[in-house]
């Protein structure tokens, strides 16, 4: 029987930056492979199917962001939001404005 996901709300706070990312399901493990390659830029939350969360600390947020930058060129990703993470009631996830 599979569990549900455990919320990505609990395991991010002030001392990460977070970018909610968008791929296609199928590229999921395809950009965990890139993360994983990059040394320790950052962890990656995947929430349903390709909907993510990209998490680092606020020292590689750079680094972080030229990672992405390059899945939107190769897999076409759509980046939700660029903002610190703040957890609120409004978005509990801390990622800012997904709209």
């Amino acid at each position: 029987m599979l569990r549900p996901p455990m919320p990505v709300a609990p395991l991010l706070d002030s001392d990460l930056v977070a970018r909610r990312v968008r791929v296609r399901a199928r590229d999921t493990v395809f950009v965990r492979g890139v993360l994983e390659a990059s040394e320790g830029v950052g962890v990656l939350f995947a929430e349903h199917g390709g909907d993510l969360v990209l998490a680092a600390p606020h020292s590689l947020a750079a680094a972080l962001d030229e990672v992405i930058a390059d899945l939107v060129k190769e897999l076409d990703a759509v980046v939700e939001a660029h903002e610190p993470v703040t957890k609120s009631k409004a978005d509990p996830i801390g990622c800012g404005d997904s709209k």
